[in-house]
C-alpha cells in the first residue's frame, strides 16, 4: 500500500524571490543562465529540478515522470532576483568581470542583468581577509544590522510582488572557527548579536535574519552558519528550512562519484593527494590561511565518511589524505583539480589512479543554486523544517540532526532525495527489495 502523505503540501504559486548573499561568479553565473533559459539560448543541464526523473513503482510499470511533473515546483518565469554584495556592480557588470561566461551570450541578456542591482552586505574583513568591502551597511550592533536585512527581504518581497523568499549563500569562504557559548542558544546568540559579539560571523547574521523571517536559508559555503544550535533553535521556532554546508562542485564531487565504487569492491587506499588551482575571487580568498582552513576541513571530511575505516581497517585505516588548494590568478575561474590515488588489490598489490579535472566551478555550482533554491521552497510549502538532510546531495560537508553520521556517498545521498519526495507525495519508497524487483 502507498504511504500516505505525511505534509500537506502548498501549490507554488506566484513569485519565488531568490536572494543571493554574495553576487560574483557563481551567482551571476546562475542568474545569467536562467534568463538564457528563458529565452531559449540554452538548457539548465546538471539542475535536477529541471531535467531530472523519477521513478515510481516497478519498472516494469514504465512510469518515469520528470521531477518538475512529479511535485509543485516554482516555474523559471515566476522567479525574481536580488542579493548583497560588497561591490556595488550590477549583475552584468559583475558577470563581466566574473569572466565565467562569454561576452556574446551576456550582451545578449544584458538588459535583465543590468537591472538586477546588490543591496549594502553585511561584511567583516576579519573573517574574509583578502577582500576589502566597498559596499557594505553600517550600524549600532550586530542585531541592527541583521534587523536591516530583515528590512531588506521585507522591502525586495513587497517591491517585486513576490510571495515567498528563499535565500542561497553565494559568498566568500570566512575564516575557520570553532563554534562557543553564544552559539550554544538562542537566547545567547541574541544577547551576542546585541553586544557584537566578535564570534558572531557575517554569515550567522544573514541566517538568523531568514529564520527570523521564516525563509529557507541554504549555505554554499564552509562557513560556519546554520551548523550551530542558536540558528537551528530559531529554525524549529519559526519553521524554517536550513541546509548546509559548502557547493559539492569539482574535486570533491569525484570524490564522492570515485570513493564509493573502491568501497564497493573492496579495493584499498593508501593515499589520496589533492590539489587545485584556481585563480578567481573565490581562490584570493582561499589564499588566506584561515579561509582555506574552513575549505580543508569541508574537504577532508568526505573520505572518512565514505570509507569508514573504522569498519574496514585493513582496506583504509592508514590512508593519507592530503588537500592543497593554490590561487593562481591566468586560471580564472577554471579550476583544475589534480588528484593522484594509491590503491591496493588482490593479495596487496599496488595500484595508481590519476584525475585531472579541468572544471569551470562556476558552471558546476550554478545549478545547484537553482536546485537547493527550488527544493528549500518546496521544503517550505511542504512543512519541512530545520535540517533538510535530504538535500545533502549538493554539499561537501552535509548537515545532520544531532546523533548522525553525514552521508557522503553521491548515489545514497540520490536515492535519498528521491525517496524524500515520494514520501511527501505518499508514494512507496524504491527500496529494491518490493515485488518490483522480481518483475
Amino acid at each position: 500500500m502507498p504511504l500516505q502523505p505525511k505534509p500537506t503540501i502548498k501549490a507554488a504559486q506566484g513569485k519565488l524571490g531568490i536572494l543571493l548573499p554574495g553576487m560574483g561568479a557563481v551567482a551571476t553565473t546562475f542568474i545569467a543562465g536562467v534568463h538564457a533559459v528563458r529565452q531559449g539560448i540554452g538548457k539548465p543541464i546538471g539542475s535536477l529540478c529541471e531535467m531530472g526523473t523519477i521513478r515510481l513503482g516497478a519498472r516494469t510499470d514504465n512510469n518515469v515522470p520528470t521531477i518538475r511533473e512529479y511535485v509543485s515546483l516554482a516555474e523559471l518565469d515566476d522567479i525574481v532576483f536580488g542579493g548583497w554584495d560588497l561591490f556595488n556592480e550590477n549583475c552584468y557588470e559583475a558577470a563581466i568581470e566574473a569572466g565565467v561566461l562569454e561576452k556574446e551570450l551576456l550582451e545578449s541578456l544584458k538588459e535583465p542583468l543590468s537591472a538586477i542591482k546588490p543591496m549594502k552586505a553585511v561584511f567583516d574583513q576579519s573573517y574574509v581577509k583578502r577582500l576589502r568591502g566597498e559596499h557594505v551597511k553600517t550600524g549600532t550592533s550586530k542585531m541592527d544590522l541583521a534587523e536591516q536585512l530583515m528590512e531588506d527581504m521585507k522591502s525586495f518581497q513587497k517591491d517585486n510582488g513576490c510571495d515567498r523568499l528563499v535565500v542561497v549563500w553565494c559568498a566568500s569562504t570566512e575564516v575557520y572557527r570553532e563554534p562557543t557559548s553564544v552559539h550554544a542558544t538562542l537566547a545567547n546568540f541574541e544577547e551576542g548579536l546585541r553586544n557584537s559579539d566578535d564570534e558572531i560571523a557575517p554569515s550567522q547574521i544573514y541566517a538568523y535574519a531568514c529564520c527570523k523571517l521564516g525563509v529557507p536559508f541554504n549555505n554554499g559555503a564552509p562557513n560556519l552558519s546554520v551548523d550551530i544550535p542558536a540558528i537551528q533553535e530559531l529554525a524549529r521556532e519559526t519553521q524554517t528550512p536550513i541546509s548546509g554546508k559548502d557547493f559539492k562542485t569539482g574535486q570533491t564531487l569525484m570524490k564522492t562519484i570515485l570513493a564509493p565504487g573502491f568501497k564497493s569492491r573492496l579495493l584499498g587506499i593508501n593515499g589520496w593527494f589533492s590539489t587545485n588551482i584556481l585563480g578567481n575571487r573565490d581562490g584570493e580568498v582561499l589564499d588566506d590561511p584561515g579561509s582555506f582552513k574552513s575549505k580543508e576541513v569541508s574537504k577532508l571530511s568526505v573520505l572518512d565518511s565514505v570509507l569508514q575505516p573504522e569498519k574496514y581497517p585493513d582496506l583504509y585505516k592508514d590512508l593519507y589524505h592530503k588537500v592543497r588548494i593554490n590561487y593562481y590568478p591566468p586560471r580564472g575561474d577554471n579550476k583544475e583539480g589534480w588528484d593522484n590515488i594509491d590503491i591496493f588489490g588482490w593479495l596487496g598489490y599496488e595500484m595508481q589512479i590519476k584525475v585531472d579535472f579541468l572544471c569551470r566551478d562556476s558552471i558546476l555550482a550554478a545549478p545547484l543554486v537553482l536546485d537547493l533554491a527550488l527544493f528549500s521552497d518546496f521544503a517550505k510549502r511542504a512543512g519541512m523544517h530545520g535540517i533538510q538532510e535530504w538535500l545533502s546531495f549538493y554539499y561537501k560537508s552535509p548537515m545532520t540532526p544531532e546523533g548522525l553520521y553525514p552521508e557522503h556517498d553521491l548515489f545514497i545521498q540520490l536515492a535519498k532525495l528521491k525517496n524524500t519526495l515520494r514520501y511527501t507525495v505518499g508514494d512507496d519508497l524504491i527500496t529494491h527489495l518490493g515485488a518490483e524487483y522480481y518483475e
